[in-house]
Order: structure tokens, then C-alpha cells, then sequence
């Protein structure tokens, strides 16, 4: 969970500090993550196959490029808090089109979920950039339909590496279309690299083991942690307030989201909106 919350604190850092801009940074990450993944899937070779898709690497570009031009201009919590609430919205809204019933704490939890999103995008004097927060809803959406379309397509490190492969030309075309605001230098570059190898590479091989040893209830709750461990990095090392609006919309954000993952069981031990896919939905 450090680690996914420290891609938010990496991007922040390195957009707001340094002076690369948000497509090289795209770029950057995306290469030096599909290049450890791919080292990390050569060491272990397992009996499963996988090497990603086009459709999933697209996915996982929007993700990337939402996710740096949104760091542009928000906040680290706020941005962190916005992608993992759109991300899990996405997956139990996948879940319930696809004919999943939620039980009444359920529907009480997406329904607080909800409005503390709206709630941390109305206007007033504390409200995070309407522009910066839709890109970091859209990266959100974005890795939530790429957790869902990579279920089951085989191991999970090989595709989540053939798929980084894939999104790094699109994110170069980006990077040559912005070329007139494309800056880079080292200190820049270095937090793209770390963000890439460390906290998406390494990150994601971390995750990918420990999940087949956690239920999936808790691989789910485990994830509240991020924004919590984002904001602390923010006020650590950005300098970043915490405003009261922040605080409200995250307890009913992560309140809400925990009561629709934890309430999984009826009267009857029937498993409703199981949290199996929003186990994988980090981001």
C-alpha cells in the first residue's frame, strides 16, 4: 500500500518540485515499469501464461496520462482520494450491472460513498480544480475498467508487464504531441523512474503475491489505507494541508466503500457484490 500511494506522492512531488511535465513523466513510468515487470516475469517462470492486449494497454494509458496531468495541480490526498474512489465505483458498478444485488449497508455505504465525492468536488474556497479532479476521475474509471477487462487473462504480472509495454509508444505519441510543453531534467526524471520501477513495478509484483494469500474482503480493506498513507506523505513531504472538507469526504468515501466490501453476506451466508475484483482495483 506504500507503494501505491507513493506513486501519487512520486508524481505530485516530481510535477510540482522538478521540472518535467505530466507526458514525459507518463512515458517514464510506463517504460521503467514495463522493464521490471518483464525482469521480475523472467525470474519466475510459472506455468501460466499471459502477455496483456492492446484494448488493456489503452486502458492503462488513460489511466497513466490522467493520472500525471491531474498531479499537475492537485493536492496528493485529493488526488489519491478521487482516483480510489472512481476506481472502486467503476468495479461495484460493473458488478451490479453485471447483476449483483447489494444488501441494505450495501446500498447505504455506495450511496455515502457517492455523495462524499460530490461533496469533495462542489464549489467553494477548498475544493480541488475542476479540470484536475475529472482527469484523476477519468484515471480512476480508466484503472478500473483495466482491473476488470485483465480478470483472469493469466498471470498477472506477465500482463500487467506486455500491457505497460504496449501504453509506453502511446504515451511517447503523447509526449511528441506536447512537445512545445515537454521539459525534463534529473530530478524529474529520477522520481518517473522510481514511480516506474519501484512503486509500480515492484509495487504491483508485491501485491500480485500476497493477494492469492489474503481473502478477498481484506485484500479489499487493506486498500482504504492508501489515501490515508498518501495524505500523511503530502503533509510529510509536500507541505499539504489537510482541510475539513478533505477529512469529511474521506470518511464517507472510505466508510462507505468499507461497508459495501465488508457487508458481503446475507442472513444466509450468500456472498452479494463480492469484493474479489475490487481486491485487484489499487491503482
Amino acid at each position: 500500500m506504500i507503494a501505491f500511494a507513493g506513486n501519487s506522492l512520486l508524481c505530485r512531488i516530481a510535477l510540482k518540485e522538478t521540472g518535467i511535465d505530466a507526458a514525459s513523466f507518463t512515458t517514464i513510468r510506463l517504460f521503467f515499469g514495463a522493464a521490471t515487470l518483464w525482469l521480475i516475469a523472467r525470474r519466475h517462470r510459472g506455468a501460466q501464461a499471459g502477455c496483456g492486449n492492446w484494448l488493456a494497454a489503452f486502458a492503462l494509458f488513460i489511466y497513466a496520462a490522467g493520472f500525471s496531468y491531474a498531479y499537475v495541480s492537485l493536492p496528493a490526498a485529493t488526488g489519491a482520494l478521487l482516483l480510489f474512489g472512481a476506481v472502486q465505483a467503476t468495479m461495484i458498478g460493473h458488478g451490479l450491472w453485471a447483476g449483483e444485488r447489494l444488501l441494505k449497508l450495501q446500498s447505504v455505504g455506495l450511496v455515502l460513498a457517492l455523495g462524499g465525492l460530490v461533496s469533495l468536488l462542489l464549489p467553494g474556497l477548498s475544493a480541488p480544480p475542476l479540470l484536475a479532479s475529472l482527469l484523476m476521475l477519468s484515471a480512476g474509471v480508466a484503472w478500473g475498467v483495466y482491473s476488470l477487462h485483465g480478470k483472469g487473462a493469466g498471470d498477472p504480472t506477465r500482463v500487467t508487464a506486455g500491457n505497460f509495454l504496449r501504453a509506453t509508444p502511446i504515451a511517447a505519441v503523447l509526449s511528441v504531441l506536447m512537445h512545445d510543453g515537454t521539459s525534463l531534467d534529473s530530478a524529474g526524471f529520477w522520481c518517473a523512474v522510481s514511480s516506474g520501477a519501484l512503486a509500480s513495478g515492484i509495487g504491483y509484483a508485491i501485491w500480485y503475491t500476497v493477494l492469492s494469500e489474503l481473502k478477498a474482503t481484506t485484500a479489499a480493506t487493506v486498500q482504504l489505507s492508501v489515501p490515508v498513507i498518501a495524505a500523511l506523505g503530502g503533509i510529510a513531504f509536500l507541505g499539504e494541508s489537510v482541510t475539513l472538507r478533505l477529512v469529511l469526504a474521506s470518511v464517507a468515501i472510505l466508510g462507505g466503500i468499507a461497508l459495501v466490501i465488508l457487508e458481503t453476506r446475507d442472513a444466509r451466508g450468500t456472498r452479494q457484490a463480492a469484493p474479489t475484483d475490487a481486491a485487484s482495483g489499487h491503482g
